[in-house]
């Protein structure tokens, strides 16, 4: 019954199909970044790359691929009107490789990260990148800042958790930077519950930790009576009781913020639900070469006209398509968030405009998600491509 309905609601829109959709030959792949507003022809401004599918299989060919992928890539960074400007001129394209958990032999990573020493954020760097130098950061926006200004070589950042939902600060900061993601890495969060060497449970009386982290333990601390306060960081919170040598105090942490900072675990694995998982994104200033290679996911965000049917005309280009949405967040477009009234009585503001973030299972080397995009720009009013990076299965 239910694939009867999307069967049906899908055949309800006229799709415009291009050559490219039914061959394989040349096809030609407009920029993954348009600017808000249109001509007055009422088309939207585009710039075109290209890349050459073939059925040969062989090394030439594959290298051809690859270097239109480059070209692919390069099209990512253009100015839009929600971009802060780059001192980028002319970055560079890293291949999939770079994006993988092993370094190769030479100068260490910097890895920028927000918190401080004990971080999730922090072990997530390390499980990336083993031989990194994680450098800690006071704020999220201070780790993308210092991945553009080429202080550090790549940022992890959390971007959403499995019990305390998205972290919207990044969604909204990944537009205004022009960074790429170019990884991800799934990252088993367990909370325990810290305190000074000598304090038993009954003597405290509040607890200490980021908001989301305390939200994820509820039930644990309700339980023990205890009053949360919110801080900026779990690792920022297990630090201060050390520091401040509280004894009525207690923090919600890692393990690994208890080595660092001296004090004693009194209770493991405190979260609601065992499977308490951060997703992390990795960024840096050069987009990555998507492959074929391996399982690859895209990550864009686009906005549209307001009117009926007109979200649902946007995902169907991926269902018409066979290809699998992970993730969708909406977010009040920054530079227009209402849009006036039409009814022409009171001229008041009436309901907001909307960015969606769209996260699907596909490479950007592939034709279908190229088509998919391609058919999205036809009607959307404003499209970026923010990444497009290898898919990352296993937990820690």
């Amino acid at each position: 019954m239910a694939t009867f309905l999307i069967k049906s609601l899908v055949s309800q829109i006229t799709v415009k199909h291009s050559p490219s959709d039914h061959t394989s030959s040349r096809i030609e792949i407009k920029s993954a970044l348009i600017p808000v507003k249109r001509c007055r022809s009422g088309k939207i401004p585009v710039l075109a790359a290209s890349i050459r599918s073939e059925n040969d299989h062989s090394t030439e060919a594959q290298k051809k691929k690859n270097g239109n992928a480059i070209n692919l890539q390069s099209s990512l960074l253009q100015d839009a009107e929600y971009d802060v400007a780059s001192k980028d001129a002319h970055p560079r394209p890293l291949s999939s490789t770079h994006s993988s958990n092993s370094v190769s032999n030479g100068p260490r990573l910097r890895v920028a990260y927000q918190g401080v020493r004990g971080a999730y954020s922090e072990s997530a760097a390390q499980k990336v990148y083993p031989n990194c130098e994680a450098v800690p950061c006071e704020q999220f926006d201070t780790a993308f800042e210092t991945v553009e200004k080429w202080l550090v070589d790549r940022a992890v950042l959390p971007i959403e958790n499995s019990l305390g939902g998205s972290i919207h600060r990044n969604y909204d900061l990944l537009l205004r930077h022009r960074l790429h993601i170019v990884g991800e890495v799934k990252y088993a969060v367990r909370h325990c519950l810290l305190a000074n060497h000598g304090v038993k449970v009954e003597d405290l009386k509040r607890v200490l930790s980021h908001p989301q982290a305390l939200a994820q333990c509820e039930n644990t601390l309700t339980k023990l009576g205890l009053v949360r306060e919110a801080v900026d960081d779990t690792a920022g919170a297990a630090k201060h009781v050390a520091l401040q040598k509280l004894e009525d105090t207690g923090a919600v942490a890692s393990s690994a913020a208890a080595s660092i900072y001296g004090l004693n675990i009194l209770a493991e694995d405190i979260q609601d639900d065992s499977d308490n998982v951060t997703r992390f994104l990795i960024l840096a200033r050069e987009p990555i070469i998507p492959g074929t290679d391996r399982p690859f996911k895209t990550s864009i965000v686009f906005s549209l006209e307001e009117g009926p049917g007109v979200l649902f005309k946007a995902l169907a280009v991926f269902a018409l398509r066979q290809i699998n949405l992970t993730k969708i967040e909406s977010r009040p477009l920054r530079k227009q968030p209402l849009r006036a009234s039409d009814d022409g009585n009171s001229g008041l503001p009436k309901y907001f405009d909307y960015l969606f973030y769209v996260d699907f299972e596909a490479s950007m080397a592939d034709e279908n998600a190229q088509n998919a995009c391609r058919h999205l720009k036809e009607f959307a009013t404003f499209l970026r491509v923010l990444g497009s990076y290898p898919v990352h299965t296993s937990m820690m």
